[in-house]
């Protein structure tokens, strides 16, 4: 079997600081001509973006893929809401996962594989602010090691 290819468009480092991510499910998008143009291109943002189920259907709002320069007219609104594809069993799981309360979904990386746009989503909980502050003085001290390291390489 031929080795998948995965070109990161969009990552949201945000939504790793701000939850603990339980689950992890790939999506697809459905786009239309020039947003998989602007895709690839690497112009979107999913900072702000947030997910919801309505119906049965998995949606994304606040997504934001720039316009394509050379659009013009095909050009779509570049915050428009988007439908994910997912398997309907995913689907009622996350409908049961994310009812539950403190429980949220979340994008986290926007990519394409074997050519098709995909968006990686997280089942998430909120982090209160305590937890924020420990995973900072982590980051910190682990930075601190790096640098003693790289110190001690050098001389």
């Amino acid at each position: 079997m031929a080795k998948e290819e995965m070109k990161l468009v969009a990552n949201n480092k945000k939504a790793y600081h701000d939850y603990f991510i339980e689950e992890k499910y790939e999506a697809g998008l459905v786009l239309h001509g020039t947003e998989v143009k602007s895709l690839r291109m690497g112009k979107c943002s999913i900072k702000e973006a947030f997910i919801r189920i309505e119906n049965g259907e998995v949606y994304i709002y606040g997504m934001h893929i720039s316009p394509y320069e050379k659009g013009n007219i095909f050009n779509k609104d570049p915050l428009r809401i988007r439908k994910l594809l997912l398997h309907k069993q995913q689907i009622r799981k996350l409908i049961g996962s994310s009812a539950e309360k403190g429980y949220t979904l979340v994008p986290l990386q926007v990519y394409f594989k074997d050519g098709r746009a995909k968006i990686e989503i997280g089942l998430a909980r909120g982090k209160k602010l305590y937890d924020k502050r420990q995973d900072i003085a982590k980051k910190d001290q682990r930075r601190e090691a790096e640098k003693e390291l790289k110190v001690r390489l050098r001389v």
